[in-house]
């Protein structure tokens, strides 16, 4: 019997489990990246704008709607849903932790070179790490909510969104209309970093 047989998807691409190919991707652009920046050579902005699409990528769930353990093996064995399996035959999270620890390691790697404070490696990592807080704050509150009584209200949620508009809407005015206004590029680092912090979080 083949395994796919009762889900809506007969053949996932190559075979292989579903995920499997964007994880490729994924490391591959990882590793091209994180090599550029080892080596001090500066990484097309290209492969900075793919990096963070397929981090976007990994980072958000899968599934939109929460379901118990037996609704959700119910729902596979009728086919209604595709059976979940893994990329790369990996276990569980097991991209999300790579991609993580090469972003720990790169960062560890500059410090003892040092390399940290060029502004390629300061640029890269604040914006990765910024993007992957974002998501780590996510996987505690959705974890903490579950857990709660009451659900959590929506007031952190407005003050963040504020926040965010805010940071952003100071860094764009500037950028977008010519008011002598010269602001130091760490206001567009921190504006941009908040902003994948919140997309992360979402």
């Amino acid at each position: 019997m083949n395994e796919f047989e009762s889900s809506p998807k007969t053949w996932p691409p190559l075979g292989l489990p579903t995920g499997s190919v964007r994880a490729l991707l994924t490391l591959i652009v990882v590793a091209v990246v994180v090599t550029r920046v080892a080596l001090g050579r500066s990484p097309d902005p290209l492969w900075i704008e793919t990096l963070l699409i397929a981090l976007a990528h990994y980072f958000t769930s899968r599934r939109f709607v929460s379901l118990s353990p037996a609704v959700l093996q119910r729902l596979e064995q009728e086919g209604v849903i595709e059976k979940e399996r893994h990329p790369l035959y990996l276990p569980k999270n097991s991209i999300r932790t790579i991609i993580i620890g090469n972003f720990v390691g790169l960062g560890i790697y500059l410090y003892r070179e040092p390399k940290l404070v060029t502004p390629e490696a300061i640029a890269l990592l604040s914006m990765v790490f910024a993007y992957l807080l974002g998501a780590i704050v996510r996987g505690i509150s959705s974890w903490f909510s579950k857990r709660r009584a009451q659900p959590i209200t929506g007031v952190w949620g407005d003050i963040k969104a504020l926040i965010m508009l805010g940071a952003i809407i100071v860094a764009a005015v500037p950028a977008v209309f010519d008011f002598g206004l010269n602001l130091p590029p760490l206001v567009d680092r921190i504006a941009l970093g908040l902003t994948l912090f919140y997309f992360g979080s979402r």
